[in-house]
């Protein structure tokens, strides 16, 4: 219900989007209503509010014709941010996020131990840690750059994140 909390949208030059869960925990139906329609929700209440730049953490591979259900939305939700109409739309592309959780993922926490011992020997090719994800879109906010629509990728993530 975003609706009832316009107000909170109202005023602000730059929004950050974040917002997700899994499939595991929300189940499919679940998955697309907080990962697209909330979030779509979200930027349309940040315009209607007078945001002007919009920044949105998406994933690596985000397709809106992918045959994969966590692809496609992410895809769906970029196209739907951008039809929003911000001054300025950045989409953040980055690959498995390093981080500790609260919740129990078993499978996810394997990929994290064999993912940060590859990101020693190559630190942008499969992974890349929250906290630098976090600064490159303080970097974005602070310099939105040219063009209405501004994708990054993982190694762009962290170039701007090491900035």
């Amino acid at each position: 219900r975003l609706g009832e909390h316009a107000a909170a949208f109202q005023g602000h030059d730059v929004g950050f989007c974040c917002l997700g869960t899994t499939r595991a925990r929300a189940g499919a139906d679940g998955f697309v209503r907080v990962d697209r329609d909330y979030v779509a929700q979200a930027a349309e209440l940040a315009r209607a509010g007078g945001c002007k730049h919009f920044i949105l953490q998406s994933s690596r591979g985000a397709n809106a014709r992918s045959h994969f259900l966590y692809l496609r939305v992410k895809g769906e939700v970029e196209n739907l941010v951008q039809a929003v109409g911000f001054d300025h739309c950045t989409i953040l592309r980055p690959a498995v996020l390093l981080c500790r959780r609260q919740e129990s993922r078993p499978m996810e926490w394997i990929a994290q131990q064999f993912l940060g011992a590859v990101a020693r020997l190559f630190p942008t090719a499969y992974s890349v840690p929250v906290e630098m994800v976090a600064r490159a879109m303080v970097a974005c906010a602070l310099q939105p750059g040219e063009g209405k629509v501004k994708v990054l990728e993982n190694g762009a993530i962290h170039e701007l994140g090491k900035a």
